[in-house]
């Protein structure tokens, strides 16, 4: 493997990987890093795939960036929009933290309203897919319909504790293979090419040589983020046709009652078990994800 001090980082020169891991045969189509105003000075940043009016907005989950989603982009061969929520991939940080949910929601919503001609297809995954829900809830006048990947509002501390454990982790690491180290013993079940390649995407290396998560790298808010409100309470105010995508693997965080109860608050939803996928559907199966998206997110 080579070695990461010999490797000179260009975010656009690895999709080669992702081709090759999945054996897609599919021209890699433009690509380009995009900011966008959202408030005041503050900026967030994204990929925008193809050449055409997007048609889609992904949102990641907490802790990762825009690059989750490449495996799947390349598979749909769609124009669309891949965002860093605040504070995540190359986005300026929110004053209310990593984890504020309604304050990146309005957020997402400036940015949607730049960057497409709205209403477009909405896909959160995790912390993404909360604040898409309140997107939704808030400003259905942007979304056409939500996708929600491995997700639903009754998720909470205790079932996702394994997801947090890993987050919550070193604050830095000497090198990079200690990083690679931790994240292999995280997901046993990916390739170490594919989390070499998620690390670059997702980590900087510091003047010292120690490597910190992107995520990491800004300081602790103190302020109280705005109140995200009863998510279950918005899910069931939505008109806009939803699914819930499933993972059925080791790993998610959606257990039965959370299904049980998703049916209930939107009863016109439509629920897809994805088998062979944990919690990370776009990272397991990221084809079987794009079909999914082709077929519900329009």
């Amino acid at each position: 493997m080579k070695c990461v001090s010999e490797f000179s980082y260009d975010e656009f020169s690895l999709f080669h990987e992702n081709l090759g891991e999945w054996n897609l045969e599919v021209p890699v189509p433009p690509v380009r890093r995009f900011f966008v105003a959202v408030d005041g000075l503050r900026e967030l940043s994204g990929l925008q795939w193809g050449d055409g009016e997007p048609v889609m907005v992904l949102v990641h989950g907490g802790a990762q960036n825009a690059h989750t989603y490449d495996t799947v982009a390349l598979a749909l061969q769609r124009p669309l929009i891949a965002l860093d929520l605040p504070g995540h991939g190359h986005s300026d940080a929110s004053p209310y933290g990593a984890s504020a949910v309604a304050g990146h929601a309005r957020d997402v919503e400036r940015a949607i309203e730049q960057l497409t001609t709205p209403p477009r297809a909405l896909v959160g995954m995790s912390l993404g897919g909360l604040v898409s829900l309140v997107v939704a809830n808030s400003r259905p006048d942007l979304v056409s319909s939500l996708t929600l990947v491995d997700i639903t509002p009754g998720v909470n501390a205790e079932k996702a504790k394994h997801i947090t454990n890993f987050v919550n982790g070193p604050a830095s690491f000497d090198d990079f293979d200690a990083l690679l180290a931790r994240t292999i013993e995280h997901n046993p079940t990916r390739t170490v090419s594919s989390l070499r390649r998620g690390i670059l995407h997702n980590a900087i290396r510091r003047d010292d040589g120690t490597w910190v998560w992107r995520h990491q790298q800004h300081p602790k808010s103190d302020l109280a983020a705005p109140d995200m409100g009863n998510l279950w309470e918005k899910l069931g105010e939505l008109s806009m046709p939803v699914t819930l995508l499933r993972a059925m693997a080791a790993g998610s965080v959606v257990n039965d009652d959370d299904e049980q109860e998703f049916r209930r608050r939107c009863p016109h939803a439509t629920v897809v078990h994805v088998q062979g996928a944990g919690h990370s559907i776009q990272g397991d199966q990221p084809l079987v994800m794009a079909e999914l998206l082709d077929q519900y997110a329009t």
